[in-house]
């Protein structure tokens, strides 16, 4: 199965500029997701981080984790939109190389639990073959 940005929509209240997700490429139920987002130099936050010498922020990167697993939370248990998703927790986030404009980041996200409407994901971004990022991230969802 593969969500492109209209099906994501569908899935997360995100929207520009905090949508950080273009595509999901494959979904195993049960098991794993793996999201997309393109990088441009058209991101809002490459104004000021950083002038001449534009990286995408670290924090940016694991939002971008996390809202690949509010997708794979929402289709596992077809969590409707009276609900948002909210990060309960962030541990073992490495940052490993740089993430520029021009870049296609890619987000795979491994279920470590799923436990009481809580989700447990190890999560690795790449550039092509190289991780340049990683932490394990933990979701609920609420009420809005």
């Amino acid at each position: 199965m593969v969500l492109d940005i209209a099906g994501i929509m569908e899935k997360l209240p995100h929207r520009y500029p905090f949508l950080l997700v273009d595509r999901i490429a494959e979904i195993e139920s049960g098991k794993r997701i793996v999201g997309i987002k393109n990088v441009t130099i058209n991101e809002p936050f490459f104004q000021g981080h950083f002038p001449g010498h534009p990286i995408m922020p670290g924090v940016l990167i694991i939002e971008a984790m996390a809202q690949v697993g509010g997708v794979y939370a929402t289709l596992e248990d077809e969590i409707g939109n009276d609900k948002v998703t909210y990060f309960v927790g962030i541990d073992k986030a490495r940052f490993r190389k740089p993430v520029v404009p021009g870049d296609v980041l890619r987000l795979e996200l491994e279920l470590i639990k799923r436990r009481r409407g809580i989700y447990a994901f190890k999560g690795n971004a790449y550039v092509e073959d190289s991780l340049v990022a990683e932490a394990e991230l933990k979701a609920t969802f609420a009420d809005r």
